[in-house]
């Protein structure tokens, strides 16, 4: 599979993630959106970022638990039940939230446990 962006063809796995997390940019993250049926808004950007900067100091994808744990204590009061942040999110992501945002980041397809 591939999408195009500004007339460059960037190739991706059967499933939408890329092939070369090099083709990553901002456009290439709209032209998935797009392709997953969905409008990013500043919410969606500061996802992205955080996975993008998660994994590249980890090296690994966040876990639902960790991404529960630390962007829900930072998006303040509405959040502090676990719950609510998780159905919050597949609301953003009803595809599943750590799946689609690894493709929308440009990360590779997360493997094992990611929703713990």
């Amino acid at each position: 599979m591939s999408i195009e962006v500004e007339g460059k063809v960037i190739k991706t796995d059967e499933e939408g993630y890329l092939l070369d997390p090099n083709d990553w940019d901002e456009c290439v993250a709209e032209a998935i959106a797009a392709r997953e049926g969905i409008e990013l808004t500043d919410m969606h950007w500061a996802m992205i970022n955080y996975f993008r900067t998660f994994y590249e100091e980890h090296m690994r994808h966040p876990t639902m638990h960790d991404w529960v744990k630390t962007l829900g204590r930072f998006h303040g009061k509405p959040w502090k039940e676990a719950k609510a942040y998780r159905d919050f999110l597949y609301e953003l992501f009803p595809k599943g939230p750590v799946q689609t945002l690894s493709k929308l980041a440009g990360l590779p397809k997360p493997v094992g446990e990611t929703e713990e």
